[in-house]
């Protein structure tokens, strides 16, 4: 009999590829919570538990999770694993390659205390396993109801969790306290100023009235980024390309905006979610030739989803932009001093 493997390693890994898969949340949450559940477990326990076929009698975990652990507990990579591996993704080509290892971090996540899937706890250790140096954590403002937006008093609780668990790191990880702030009707941000000021990455996004006028929506994306609290336009268009959820790009005048975001140092966000891959490639390449800065992001809502940069990697690299001005490529200090 082989050495016995860690199962809620193997479970972890499982959910992970689910969640870069863009699998069915139900699906994932059987693997996470069975995950969790175990992981308070001895391995002794585990081990009669599984020997006796009792693993299932725990809440949370399932008959698919408890085969898993048992295939795992024998030593063998689980069936469901390996199906999984069995399908990656192929790799980047050499140009790519380059860039995606220059990325130090990501600048768009989000945790269950807005509309993620997982706690920042979880989110940020799959990030350290990824290589990242940092995470910024990007909940959605107040007005984002739908998205359980945090009011000023809630981000001002998750701060103290991010500094406490900060604390707990001890300078081997850095989390990057930040916000995906609405951008309102008038170009307005949808958070307290002093709040904005205290963060170190602020993403400004629209995300109502998508369907706008054109001279409005320009109107309202300018004055967005001439705020001084703004780092980064995110997901600039809109668009959704895949799925149940599919809609147009909203419309606005694409080279005066990139122009000003240029002009007041607003890094435009290259959006690796494979449902919005935004912006367009035609626009990417407005906004390098405006001279723009760009942040290379996953807008990950579930750990898996934090592996989705190679999407916006190989646009990048098609739109010929520049690795330099990418600023996850920046280490933390750097990031964090263009916000001030």
């Amino acid at each position: 009999m082989s050495e016995p493997r860690d199962p809620v390693a193997d479970l972890r890994r499982i959910a992970f590829l689910l969640e870069r898969a863009h699998e069915s949340t139900y699906r994932v949450r059987a693997f996470r919570g069975a995950a969790s559940v175990l992981r308070r477990k001895p391995a002794e326990e585990l081990a009669r538990l599984a020997e006796s076929g009792e693993l299932v009698r725990l809440k949370g975990v399932g008959e698919v999770t408890a085969r898993c652990v048992e295939e795992s507990l024998t030593g063998e990579e689980p069936v469901y694993l390996r199906r999984l591996r069995a399908t990656e993704d192929t790799p980047l080509d050499e140009a790519a390659m380059i860039l995606r290892e220059a990325l130090r971090g990501d600048c768009h996540s989000h945790t269950d205390a807005s509309d993620g899937g997982s706690p920042l706890a979880e989110m940020v250790e799959t990030a350290i396993e990824l290589g990242h140096d940092y995470l910024v954590i990007t909940d959605h403002s107040p007005r984002l109801t739908v998205a359980n937006g945090l009011s000023a008093d809630r981000l001002r609780a998750q701060l103290d969790q991010i500094a406490a668990l900060n604390q707990a790191l001890d300078g081997r990880f850095r989390v990057l306290t930040g916000i995906e702030v609405d951008i309102l009707d008038d170009g307005a941000l949808d958070q307290e100023a002093e709040l904005l000021d205290r963060l170190d990455v602020v993403v400004a996004s629209v995300h109502s009235k998508l369907r706008m006028a054109k001279p409005e929506m320009t109107a309202r994306m300018l004055a967005a980024v001439a705020n001084p609290l703004v780092d980064v336009l995110g997901h600039c268009t809109g668009r959704m390309v895949t799925g149940r959820r599919k809609r147009p790009e909203s419309e606005f005048d694409a080279p005066e905006v990139f122009a000003a975001c240029a002009e007041n140092g607003v890094a435009v966000e290259i959006n690796s979610r494979p449902e919005r891959l935004d912006p367009p490639k035609r626009l990417l390449r407005l906004a390098v030739e405006a001279g723009c800065e760009f942040t290379i992001d996953t807008d990950a809502h579930a750990p898996g989803q934090l592996d989705w940069l190679d999407n916006g990697v190989t646009r990048a690299v098609a739109c010929e932009v520049d690795p330099a001005k990418v600023r996850n490529t920046w280490a933390a200090d750097d990031l964090v001093a263009a916000h001030a």
